[in-house]
């Protein structure tokens, strides 16, 4: 009934959510990002329904399961930081070079293009990127 329009509770998308905490890591001097997701009923995922929402070229390799530095309770998937300084260092370099002028990105951008970064290992989350990142 599905195919032919008609009304039925398949056609509806089951969605996962995900509570999202970015943390400051001292070590590598960059944000943290920290996911615990939860499915369609709000039961928290197990680890592999977890690694089946991000990049296959991430799972189990820069994003892993570790114990939250603030939350007790279940390990939270996390993008490993050991990267991210570099990878955010080349997108910016690339921006700056594009741009016409000698334009550099503000601090304020930061946030937003760690965002942007990490969206990238973690494709099915989606953000609201309303902010230009023109230089």
């Amino acid at each position: 009934e599905a195919a032919r329009g008609g009304s039925n509770a398949s056609e509806f998308v089951r969605v996962r959510s995900y509570t999202v905490s970015i943390t400051y890591d001292k070590y590598y001097m960059v944000p943290r990002m920290w996911l615990f997701g939860y499915d369609e009923d709000g039961t928290p995922l197990r680890p592999a329904q977890v690694f089946e929402d991000m990049s296959s070229d991430h799972a189990k390799k820069t994003v892993t399961l570790d114990p939250h530095p603030h939350l007790a309770g279940p390990s939270h998937a996390s993008v490993h930081p050991c990267r991210h300084a570099i990878a955010i260092k080349r997108i910016i370099d690339m921006m700056e070079d594009g741009s016409e002028t000698s334009k550099h990105m503000r601090p304020d951008q930061a946030l937003f293009l760690f965002l942007k970064f990490i969206s990238s290992v973690i494709p099915t989350v989606e953000y609201d990127f309303t902010m230009d990142f023109d230089t």
